[in-house]
């Protein structure tokens, strides 16, 4: 039975869909590798790869036809995936809103992405007046995946996170001498895979772009498709640049490269899809 077209509901028309097609997941749920999801990178930037005018600060890049591509995207993947930063920071819903989804004019989650968290350390203070918890009671999104190094997570979170169907998901995560972590992504995926998500689409932040973007993790991406938008940010934003990368002889070489690339404009930015050139 359909219900009711809520006032936030976005409409993406069949005509602004047929480009991306050809770099979306497969709708038979088959992947490129039996046990790996397909991993669509995805994002919006400035001019000057920015994506926020610094941490933490909510900063609107693209247009409104972008927004709307935004979240068809996330009714085309089984989970949205973003880093703990970007939790604190946003508070986010990581839901869909694109009309026909579920609680977007149909009922039951259909369409609705399972929320992941890369949190290494568990920090992130959630309570059940978060945003995704609101959403899940609303019947408009499901509870989170938090993917943590914590060997016990704390009970209350824990237990908060089994009442509305999430859960944490515990993996080894390193942590140099300077505070920062690793995780193996392609683990990652294996347990997302294992956990029946046969796509995933990778938001951010920032830190968690940048590593996906190292030579041992491009193998990881299956699509990449960024929206570009005709604005610099300016100094000291959130920027998209992977480390740089030397050969065998020390001299500097590009760190990745699409291959297969194609410009599509829309309104006034331009989304950029291509794969990585391995």
């Amino acid at each position: 039975m359909a219900l009711p077209i809520l006032k936030d509901a976005l409409d993406f028309p069949e005509s602004d869909r047929e480009f991306l097609e050809p770099h979306l997941p497969p709708k038979d749920g088959t992947t490129p590798t039996p046990d790996a999801p397909f991993v669509t990178l995805t994002f919006a930037t400035s001019l000057d790869s920015s994506l926020a005018l610094s941490p933490g600060a909510p900063t609107a890049i693209s247009g409104p036809q972008s927004k709307a591509m935004t979240h068809y995207l996330r009714s085309r993947h089984d989970g949205i995936l973003i880093g703990v930063g970007t939790a604190v920071a946003d508070d986010p819903s990581l839901k869909c809103r694109i009309i026909g989804v579920g609680g977007y004019g149909s009922e039951g989650l259909d369409g609705q992405p399972r929320p992941i968290v890369i949190d290494p350390t568990a920090r992130w203070d959630f309570t059940s007046n978060s945003k995704l918890f609101k959403l899940c009671r609303e019947g408009k999104g499901r509870a989170p995946w938090i993917v943590t190094a914590a060997k016990n997570p704390p009970a209350e979170k824990a237990a908060l996170l089994e009442q509305y169907g999430g859960k944490f998901v515990v993996m080894d995560i390193t942590t140099s001498d300077i505070g920062e972590h690793r995780l193996d992504w392609h683990e990652l995926m294996l347990k997302l895979k294992e956990n029946g998500l046969a796509s995933v689409m990778i938001e951010g932040g920032g830190q968690v772009i940048n590593s996906l973007l190292e030579p041992q993790n491009l193998a990881t991406i299956s699509s990449v498709i960024v929206t570009i938008a005709p604005t610099w940010l300016g100094q000291g934003g959130v920027v998209v640049s992977p480390a740089r990368r030397h050969d065998d002889t020390g001299k500097a070489i590009p760190a990745a490269r699409l291959a297969g690339a194609k410009w599509y404009p829309f309104g006034e930015d331009v989304v950029l899809c291509g794969k990585v050139k391995l």
